[in-house]
C-alpha cells in the first residue's frame, strides 16, 4: 500500500467535507447579523423570529465545521511530517494567529449570543453576533494566508532546508490571498442565500403557518445570495487573471490548451490524449481565452508543453503537468454550478422585488435541490485549486512527494483513513438529522419552544 497515495486520499476527503461547512457558517454568519439588526432597529418581532431560526441552523452547522475543522492539524503531524518540517516556521504563524485571535473571538462572542438574549441589551447581543461574523472572516483570512503561500510563495527564505519567514507582511499581503479571500467570501454569502431560499421555499410549498417569516427570508435570502454569486464570478474572473501569470500551468491544464496560442481560444468541450499531450476532439471559441485573461483579442496564452519545457529548465527533470481530466472537468463543473446559480437567484431575486411569492410548485422544489449547487461549486472549485498546482505542495519550492511522513507506513494511513471515513459518516448522520428536524419544524416551533 503506498502510503503517499493514500495520505492524499485521506487529506483530499476530510478537507473536502470539512469545507462543506465553512462557507455556510462564514455566509450564514452574516445572515443572521444582518437579520437581527434589522430586528434591532425595526423591533417588529418577526425579525427576531427569522434571527432566532437562522441561528439555530448557524449554531448546528458551526459544532460540526469545528468537529471536522480539527482533524486537519493532525494530519500535518502524522501523514505529512516532511511538509511541517519544511513549512512549519511560515505555515504555524498563521494557524497560530487563527487559532489564538479569530477562534477565540468568533467562540466567545458566540457564547455571549446563544447565552446572552435575556442577559444584553438588544443592541449589545446585536454586536456580539457582528463580532462572531467578523471573527469566521478572519479565521478564513489567516488559513487562507497559508495556503496562499503554497499557492505563491512570498516572504521567505530557504535555509537549512527548510522555509523560513523573513517578512510576515509579505505573508499576510499575498498578491494570492487577496484574489483568493474575496472569491471565498463571496461564494459564502451564496451558500447561505442558497440554504436560506431553499429551506424558506420548503415552508411556501409546504404552507407552513408563519408565511411572514419564510416571505421576507426569501427575500432576504434572494438579495443576499444573488448579491454572493454575481460577486462570486467577478472576483472568480480577476483570480483566474492573476493565476495566469502566477500559476500558468494550472489554467493551461483547466483549458486543455497543449500549445501556445495567440490568440487562444476558450475550450467549450474538449476530449483529450493526456499521454500524447493533444486533442482528439474539441470546441473553442476564437480569442476568448485571451480575452478572459488579458482583456485583448491578440494576446498570447501559453500551453502545457511550452511551460512543461520551461519548468523543466527551471525546477530540473520531471514532470510538472498536473491531472488534465480533473483540472479540465473540476474547473467545468464549477463554472457551470455558478452559471446555474446565477440564473435561479435572479429569476428569484426579480419576483420577490415586488413583493410576490406565488411562485410555481416546480421552482419551489428546485430551491430545495439547489441548496447543493454551492457545496459542488466550492468542492470541485478547490479540487481544482489544489490538484491544478500539482506536482508541488508548495509550488516552484517543495513537491508533495517529499512531504509525506517517511516513518509511517501504508497499514497505519488506511486505518486512519478508513476510521476518519466512519466517523465522518456518523457526522453526516448528525449533521443531516439535526439540520433537517430544525429546519423541518420551522421558525413557529422554535418560537414556541422559547
Amino acid at each position: 500500500m503506498d502510503a503517499l497515495f493514500l495520505a492524499r486520499w485521506q487529506f483530499a476527503v476530510t478537507t473536502v467535507y470539512h469545507f462543506f461547512f465553512v462557507p455556510i457558517t462564514l455566509g450564514l454568519s452574516i445572515f443572521v447579523a444582518i437579520l437581527e439588526t434589522t430586528y434591532v432597529r425595526t423591533g417588529k418581532e418577526v425579525y427576531l423570529r427569522m434571527t432566532k431560526f437562522w441561528g439555530k441552523l448557524f449554531l448546528i452547522n458551526f459544532a460540526i465545521g469545528v468537529a471536522t475543522g480539527i482533524v486537519q492539524e493532525f494530519q500535518f503531524g502524522m501523514n505529512w511530517s516532511e511538509y511541517s518540517r519544511f513549512m512549519g516556521d511560515i505555515f504555524g504563524a498563521p494557524l497560530a494567529i487563527e487559532a489564538l485571535l479569530a477562534f477565540f473571538m468568533e467562540s466567545t462572542f458566540l457564547g455571549l449570543w446563544v447565552f446572552g438574549w435575556d442577559k444584553l441589551s438588544k443592541k449589545a447581543h446585536a454586536a456580539t453576533i457582528w463580532l462572531v461574523a467578523i471573527g469566521s472572516n478572519l479565521s478564513a483570512i489567516w488559513i487562507l494566508a497559508a495556503n496562499s503561500f503554497m499557492q505563491e510563495p512570498v516572504g521567505y527564505v530557504l535555509r537549512n532546508g527548510r522555509a523560513e519567514m523573513v517578512d510576515f507582511f509579505a505573508l499576510v499581503g499575498n498578491p494570492h490571498l487577496w484574489v483568493q479571500f474575496p472569491h471565498v467570501f463571496t461564494g459564502a454569502m451564496a451558500s447561505a442565500g442558497f440554504l436560506v431560499v431553499g429551506i424558506s421555499g420548503y415552508h411556501l410549498l409546504k404552507k407552513s403557518k408563519d408565511q411572514e417569516a419564510y416571505q421576507k427570508s426569501m427575500k432576504y435570502g434572494f438579495i443576499y445570495g444573488f448579491i454572493g454569486v454575481l460577486l462570486v464570478g467577478l472576483v472568480g474572473h480577476t483570480q483566474m487573471q492573476h493565476m495566469v501569470e502566477a500559476q500558468p500551468m494550472k489554467v493551461a491544464a483547466a483549458e486543455a490548451l497543449w500549445n501556445t496560442e495567440k490568440p487562444a481560444g476558450l475550450s467549450l468541450f474538449t476530449i483529450g490524449d493526456e499521454a500524447n499531450r493533444e486533442d482528439v476532439f474539441s470546441i473553442r471559441v476564437p480569442a476568448l481565452l485571451s480575452i478572459l485573461s488579458y482583456n485583448t483579442t491578440d494576446a498570447e496564452v501559453k500551453g502545457i508543453n511550452e511551460i512543461q519545457a520551461e519548468y523543466e529548465q527551471k525546477y530540473g527533470p520531471g514532470d510538472y503537468v498536473p491531472s488534465v481530466i480533473m483540472s479540465y472537468w473540476n474547473f467545468r463543473i464549477m463554472v457551470g454550478a455558478g452559471t446555474l446559480m446565477i440564473l435561479i437567484m435572479l429569476f428569484g431575486l426579480l419576483k420577490v422585488a415586488k413583493d410576490k411569492y406565488d411562485f410555481k410548485p416546480w421552482f419551489l422544489q428546485l430551491l430545495i435541490w439547489a441548496i447543493f449547487l454551492p457545496l459542488i461549486a466550492h468542492s470541485t472549485g478547490w479540487i481544482f485549486a489544489e490538484m491544478g498546482r500539482q506536482p508541488w505542495a508548495v509550488f516552484g519550492l517543495f513537491k508533495t512527494s517529499a512531504g509525506v511522513s517517511n516513518m509511517v507506513p501504508g497499514g497505519a494511513v488506511l486505518f486512519s483513513f478508513l476510521g476518519y471515513i466512519v466517523i465522518y459518516l456518523v457526522l453526516i448522520v448528525i449533521e443531516v438529522g439535526l439540520f433537517k428536524k430544525y429546519a423541518v419544524a420551522g421558525v413557529e416551533a422554535l418560537s414556541e419552544k422559547e
